[in-house]
């Protein structure tokens, strides 16, 4: 995975609350097991009519928005528990989730694939969908170190939770088998001395 340390990023409004699973990649495009090219796949029955024209009115077409941080509504990542909805949001470029609620079993998918997200409350969520709404190009910056959030034109700076192991594997870049190999040495030391 891609080290994550401080992005400053635009920011992609998606105001739809209860957003499962299966609308953020379909269960027809499961087919696959390596994670490239599930981004073109991304909401894609909201993106695409049936006959695969843009629809011009979802948020992802529209080119006044843009960015790594996608800026979602209530109980995003709800639904089944496939791990495929983080795959299609990193694939897509997504680097960062902002929400006021996230399924706990696709957070956990988020973080095990390199995406942050970042649990805000409902006010500061509707805060910075309004300065979105007011100017498209609003600016956001994370910094992962410091496990703060700040929205300049929303008015918003704010602290986020995130367990230490997550946060240490974000910021290398690794996932649980690089975290292991980056152990390979005290593991080696360890069980030398168990004999």
């Amino acid at each position: 995975m891609e080290k994550f340390q401080i992005l400053e990023s635009g920011m992609v409004p998606l105001t739809i609350e209860n957003v499962d699973t299966d609308q953020i990649i379909p269960a027809r495009f499961l087919k696959a097991t390596d994670r490239k090219g599930f981004g073109e796949n991304l909401f894609r029955d909201w993106r695409y009519t049936p006959d695969d024209k843009p629809k011009a009115d979802f948020i992802l077409n529209n080119s006044a928005y843009a960015g790594q941080i996608l800026v979602a509504g209530n109980n995003f990542g709800c639904g089944s528990s496939r791990e495929h909805a983080a795959w299609a949001l990193a694939d897509y470029g997504f680097r960062v989730v902002v929400s006021s609620f996230f399924a706990d079993i696709f957070k956990g998918n988020a973080l095990n694939n390199g995406i942050l997200p970042i649990q805000v409350s409902p006010e500061q969520l509707k805060a910075i969908f309004a300065a979105i709404d007011k100017n498209p190009a609003t600016q956001a910056k994370v910094d992962l170190e410091a496990q703060e959030l700040c929205v300049p034109e929303a008015g918003i700076v704010v602290s986020f939770e995130l367990n230490a192991y997550k946060k240490m594997c974000l910021l290398n870049g690794y996932d649980d088998i690089d975290y292991l190999l980056s152990q390979k040495e005290a593991i080696k030391a360890f069980e030398l001395n168990r004999s």
